[in-house]
């Protein structure tokens, strides 16, 4: 490529597959689904995506991803509120339990679990949960987690990790969170 070197093209890599999700979930839901509604399971998409990479890769969440989904969410959501007032209303109310039912639930398993869970997961979640709605935010929970907890009981049957080591969430939440997003 012109002017990249061959680091440089290895660190993009992991981001490559973000285009294809994008396409897929374009072609799958386009005319079945609200257009407002495509685009925020487009950019959830994409953020959450960016989340796994980025977690997989240094094992966080940058709180300036979190902000930047939060600040696309309220970019989004501004000219519904003044086209649309009135079923914007009422997205903004879903998303508002969506985020304290997404942040909520994972702040208390973070408390309860002793921090056993990552700060960045609990912001994830409530971020999505403005994308995802109250009932949307619960099944990407759920799939997630679920996901997630199989995967982990694997690798310790395996004796890949130990019962000490950790594994990153964002990933799981994020299968979770196209399950949600594909299946609905």
């Amino acid at each position: 490529m012109l002017g990249m070197d061959r680091e440089k093209i290895k660190s993009m890599a992991p981001y490559m597959g973000l285009p294809a999700v994008a396409a897929l979930l374009f072609f799958l839901r386009a005319g079945k689904t609200d257009i407002f509604i495509l685009l925020l399971f487009e950019l959830i998409a994409g953020f959450g995506y960016v989340a796994s990479v980025y977690d997989l890769k240094f094992k966080k969440i940058p709180n300036n991803l979190i902000l930047a989904m939060i600040c696309a969410w309220a970019l989004a959501m501004a000219p519904k509120l003044i086209l649309d007032a009135d079923s914007a209303f009422s997205l903004v109310k879903e998303a508002g339990l969506g985020f304290l039912c997404g942040g909520g639930l994972f702040l208390f398993v973070y408390l309860a679990s002793r921090r056993g869970l990552g700060g960045g997961d609990v912001k994830f979640m409530a971020a999505a949960g403005l994308y995802l709605g109250f009932s949307g935010i619960l099944s990407a929970m759920l799939c997630g987690s679920v996901l997630a907890a199989l995967v982990g009981f694997s690798l310790l049957l395996l004796k890949k990790i130990g019962r000490k080591d950790s594994i990153p969430l964002a990933p799981f939440l994020y299968a979770g969170i196209l399950a949600t997003i594909f299946l609905t």
